[in-house]
């Protein structure tokens, strides 16, 4: 889950560098490297890349096509931190849905630790103007996603490869981002390219590492583990991007990382017991 935390944050600077490319382009270009590399992996490997559980499996692509398009449009709208932390809601959203999806168990305190993180994040938007409340709400519906993603990763924990998995993503993404990327094309060119493919490259290796993860360990756990992220945009926005921010906002994102860490201590005592 690091290295995939990792590579994600690459991935999210990369994206940051082409804002006048649509996220939807972006995701298509990204879906089509994935596509053509996760099929030739399977191939070789003589794994079938149709899976088992196709309903499941096409669940998977759209939750998780809906989440990622959704993330691509803060990332191109709003500071690069404050989009990672909005998006870092899915922990959250992961070990609620989690309670319904694979019976996994969430005790009563926790529920006070995800209302810290939801605090956090409002008080991120309430004090940084840069932040529509459009762009709030997009945020928050792609880290509600996301969880979805995640707890239909981990249902699908022993019957699936974890390529092929990552394998639907892509095809259930590419004619979504094809039809709606012939409205709003924008032609790259020179550099952009290079990044396009490096972002295919990036999100690769992450979703590879990221499905190993959610497929081998407790959810809330594995999931907290995607917070590290914080600090790498953090960075990155700083050198990269010159992006600077109030106390206030410091201040929700510490709420929000506070919420998630001692849900993850907390899930973790409850676990020992």
């Amino acid at each position: 889950m690091l290295l995939a935390s990792f590579f994600f944050a690459l991935m999210n600077v990369t994206v940051k560098f082409l804002p006048h490319i649509p996220a939807i382009e972006i995701i298509l270009f990204r879906s089509v490297f994935s596509f053509i590399f996760s099929f030739l992996i399977l191939k070789r490997q003589g794994v079938p890349v149709l899976g088992n559980n196709k309903k499941l499996l096409i669940t998977r692509g759209v939750v998780g096509s809906i989440g990622l398009i959704t993330f691509f449009y803060t990332l191109q709208n709003i500071p690069l931190a404050s989009a990672v932390t909005i998006q870092y809601l899915g922990p959250i959203f992961t070990s609620i849905l989690g309670i319904f999806i694979v019976n996994e168990k969430v005790r009563p305190i926790q529920f006070f630790y995800f209302a810290i993180a939801f605090s956090g994040v409002l008080m991120i938007e309430g004090f940084d103007s840069r932040i529509d409340p459009l762009f709030l709400g997009i945020g928050v519906t792609s880290a509600l996603f996301s969880g979805l993603t995640y707890n239909v990763i981990r249902k699908l924990k022993n019957t699936e490869h974890p390529l092929v998995i990552v394998f639907y993503f892509p095809l259930v993404t590419i004619p979504i981002a094809g039809v709606l990327s012939y409205y709003f094309w924008i032609t790259p060119e020179g550099w952009d390219w290079l990044l396009l493919l490096l972002i295919g490259i990036l999100t690769q290796f992450a979703q590879y590492f990221m499905t190993m993860a959610y497929q081998n360990a407790n959810l809330a756990k594995v999931a907290s583990l995607n917070y590290i992220g914080i600090i790498y945009a953090l960075g990155f926005g700083f050198v990269l991007f010159n992006e600077t921010y109030n106390i206030w906002t410091y201040a929700g994102m510490l709420l929000v990382l506070s919420g998630v860490i001692m849900n993850l201590f907390n899930s973790r005592r409850g676990r020992i017991n």
